[in-house]
C-alpha cells in the first residue's frame, strides 16, 4: 500500500466484499494522471470556488466538456474560468444555475443537452452551505435555506439529468456529502441533518438506477481549506444577529463563535476531491463505490459505512431487491 499519510481515499464498504480501499498515489508524490475524458459531458454545480471550481478545470484538462455552473452570473469568478478556459483552450462552459430555483436547473440541464446533442455523461452534486450554531438557534429561514439548498439543489439537478441518462441507459452521478453525513459534530447547525439525508437519497438512488446502467458515488470529504469557511461566517452571522435571545441565551460561548470560523490549521489539498471523483471515473461501470470517503486524516465514518452496507445485504440481500442492493454492494 503506498503511503497515506497526506491524502487517503477509502471506500468503505469492505465488509461486503466491494472495493475496500481507493489509493491513488505516485512513489514521487504525485496522483496518477486523470483518465481520459475525452468526449464526456460533465455538469457541475457550485463553480465559483473550492471543489467545484477544481473540478471543472481538473476534468476539463482530462478532455472533458465542463458545464461549470454557478448561481448569480454575470460575476468574476465565471469570468476568471471563461478567461482561464480561452487561455488553455479547455472546452469549459459557464453557465447560469441557482440550485435553489427550479427554472434554472431545467433551463440549464436542457441547454447543456442541446449543446451536446444528447443526454449528460456526468452530474456532480456539489454547490452546499453550511450555517453554525446549536440546533435550537436555527431559525426556520435558516432551516430552509440549508435544507433547500444541501438536499433539495441536489434532488432537482438529479431529476433533471437522469431521463437524458435512462435514454443512454449510462451515466454517473456524484454526489458531495461530507464525513458529517455519516457523523456528528454537535453545534454545526443542521449540516450533519442535511448530509444525512443526501446520504440516504443518493445510495437509495443507487439501488433504483441499477437496471438503468447509472452509477452514484457518495463523496464524503473531511475538512478543507476552501470558501466555504467564507460563506458559512456570513449565514451564520445572519442567523446570530436575527435570532432571539430567548434561543441564544442557552449557549453563550457557542454563540460567541458564530460567525468566527476561518478554517484554520486545515492544510490539505482540495485537489483530492476532484481527483478522487476522477479515479472513479477512470473505473469500468458497474465497478465503481457507491461510497469514497475522501481525508487528509481521520476517517471516522468508515466503520459505519461497513456496516451500513452488510446490514443491507444482510436484510434485503436475498429479497425481491436483493439483486439491487447486491449490485450497489457487492462489487
Amino acid at each position: 500500500m503506498p503511503d497515506l499519510t497526506r491524502r487517503t481515499l477509502l471506500a468503505g464498504a469492505a465488509a461486503t466484499g466491494a472495493l475496500a480501499a481507493t489509493a491513488v498515489r505516485a512513489q514521487d508524490d504525485k496522483l496518477i494522471p486523470a483518465p481520459d475524458l475525452t468526449g464526456k459531458a460533465i455538469l457541475i454545480t457550485g463553480c465559483s470556488s473550492g471543489f467545484g471550481r477544481l473540478a471543472a478545470e481538473h476534468f476539463a484538462r482530462a478532455g472533458a466538456t465542463v458545464f461549470a455552473t454557478m448561481r448569480n452570473t454575470p460575476r468574476p469568478e465565471a469570468e476568471e474560468l471563461m478567461q482561464l478556459a480561452r487561455d488553455e483552450s479547455l472546452d469549459i462552459r459557464v453557465m447560469r444555475l441557482d440550485v435553489l430555483l427550479d427554472h434554472e436547473v431545467a433551463d440549464a440541464v436542457a441547454s447543456a443537452e442541446r449543446e451536446i446533442g444528447r443526454g449528460l455523461d456526468v452530474l456532480v452534486n456539489n454547490a452546499g452551505i453550511g450555517i453554525t450554531g446549536p440546533v435550537e438557534v436555527q431559525d426556520m429561514e435558516a432551516t430552509r435555506l440549508a435544507f433547500d439548498t444541501n438536499v433539495l439543489g441536489y434532488h432537482r439537478l438529479a431529476r433533471a439529468v437522469l431521463p437524458g441518462m435512462r435514454a443512454r441507459k449510462q451515466g454517473h452521478i456524484f454526489a458531495v456529502s461530507s464525513q458529517l453525513g455519516r457523523v456528528i459534530v454537535p453545534y454545526a447547525g443542521h449540516y450533519s441533518a442535511t448530509k444525512f439525508a443526501v446520504e440516504a437519497m443518493f445510495e437509495q438512488l443507487a439501488y433504483e438506477l441499477v437496471p438503468h446502467n447509472i452509477g452514484v458515488t457518495i463523496i464524503e470529504p473531511g475538512g478543507y481549506p476552501t470558501k466555504v469557511w467564507v460563506n458559512r461566517n456570513r449565514y451564520s452571522l445572519e442567523l446570530k444577529d436575527r435570532a432571539a435571545p430567548l434561543h441564544l441565551d442557552g449557549y453563550p460561548q457557542v454563540v460567541a463563535r458564530m460567525g468566527a470560523e476561518d478554517g484554520s490549521g486545515r492544510s490539505a489539498d482540495p485537489m483530492d476531491i476532484p481527483r478522487a471523483m476522477s479515479h472513479v471515473l477512470g473505473m469500468a461501470p458497474g465497478t465503481r463505490p457507491v461510497r469514497l470517503p475522501v481525508s487528509s486524516g481521520a476517517i471516522p465514518q468508515t466503520a459505519i459505512n461497513e456496516v451500513s452496507a452488510k446490514t443491507q445485504v444482510g436484510w434485503l440481500g436475498e429479497s425481491g431487491y436483493g439483486p439491487l442492493i447486491k449490485a450497489v454492494h457487492q462489487k
